[in-house]
């Protein structure tokens, strides 16, 4: 997801993906404890879209 496509995002929608993105993040978790997982990239790439989604909405509920 890109800055600009986060940047569009309201309050609400900023939540509800930070909450689908953190149950991801948590699933790459156990899946690559249990054995690895192909890709083992995708766990940083999640947990930068988490803190990118953290960011705005503490910049959004900073700036009301």
């Amino acid at each position: 997801m890109k800055n600009s496509e986060i940047k569009a995002l309201t309050v609400e929608e900023l939540q509800e993906k930070i909450k689908t993105e953190s149950d991801g993040l948590q699933k790459l978790n156990f899946a690559h404890a249990i054995s690895p997982i192909e890709n083992p990239m995708k766990i940083k790439q999640a947990k930068k879209t988490l803190a990118r989604l953290k960011t705005e909405l503490r910049a959004k509920e900073l700036a009301k």
